[in-house]
């Protein structure tokens, strides 16, 4: 859709710089679910690339840009639609193909076994993906919407919006997201928390941030008083200045009320455990203002 733009067009170029990456939204992950459904964790083993994930990306990427010369150069010389996703299928055949080396191929059917809390055991066998996750998960990601705090001039609150050329199945559901002041934003996640469900959200995870006692603070360094300068800028103009954006999802546990009112934010990443607090962060009240971006609650 991009081909007759130059590369050096803003929207191309940023696809090229960008490529892809292991990072996403919850959409994203909703898509892939509802599309392939979910498997236990022992029916499809770890590789060395899941947990390593950025040179398969960059050779994936070198890939896709080659890719991309060569579909962008048939539509310059006048090939057919036809003769264009015909190329096009041919080359992702080839990169699916790629990726099952990284990762072998998905489980197409597995067994199922558990020892229940009563201590009997049962079998199931023969399952298919989608049909574990109707079972287990149910409609789970219909119930749950994305709702974003930015508070720019071009985002009014209120209303939804979308990225271009952020969606990641074709034909899957697109990233969808609802603007809202940040004091929503509390207290829909509150209400989760309240009702015994962790709260899934966004944040720019590496301003102020202490990784070894995992504090998420406005005043966890002071650099503006070390260096004598001032930043002095606010959330919109972070968002449309380039300073701040959504760069990791982790999970809301807990929230400590005083008065009614939050102060912190108990979170839980994916860090491992010689992160932070065994694994789990403190995230200031001020700070859930001026750096998170998103939560995805359940709509009741």
């Amino acid at each position: 859709s991009t081909a007759d733009k130059p590369t050096d067009d803003r929207t191309v170029a940023f696809i090229l710089t960008t490529g892809v990456h292991d990072g996403g939204q919850w959409d994203m992950f909703a898509n892939i679910v509802a599309k392939y459904g979910v498997v236990p964790k022992d029916a499809y083993n770890e590789t060395f690339q899941s947990s390593h994930s950025f040179p398969m990306s960059a050779a994936l990427n070198r890939n896709l840009k080659a890719c991309a010369v060569k579909l962008r150069q048939m539509i310059a010389d006048g090939a057919t639609e036809d003769q264009v996703q015909a190329e096009k299928a041919d080359m992702l055949g080839k990169i699916y193909a790629f990726l099952c080396s990284c990762y072998t191929e998905p489980p197409k059917t597995f067994d199922f076994e558990y020892v229940d809390k009563d201590g009997n055991y049962h079998a199931e066998n023969g399952c298919t993906p989608q049909g574990f996750c109707q079972k287990y998960v149910g409609d789970l990601l219909d119930q749950v919407v994305s709702i974003i705090n930015a508070p720019t001039a071009d985002k009014p609150y209120g209303k939804t919006f979308t990225v271009d050329y952020l969606g990641n199945v074709v034909g899957g559901r697109p990233v969808k997201y609802l603007n809202l002041p940040s004091a929503d934003l509390k207290a829909l996640a509150i209400k989760q928390l309240e009702d015994g469900k962790p709260v899934w959200f966004g944040c720019d995870v590496g301003q102020m941030l202490t990784r070894e006692s995992g504090i998420m603070g406005m005043h966890t360094f002071g650099y503006e008083d070390l260096l004598g300068v001032k930043f002095g800028l606010n959330k919109a103009e972070r968002l449309d200045y380039s300073e701040s954006m959504m760069t990791h999802a982790m999970v809301f546990l807990g929230v400590n009320l005083v008065d009614g009112k939050p102060n912190r934010w108990k979170v839980e990443n994916s860090w491992g455990d010689k992160s932070g607090q065994e694994g789990y962060y403190i995230m200031t009240d001020e700070w859930f203002d001026e750096y998170n971006y998103q939560i995805v609650v359940n709509r009741k």
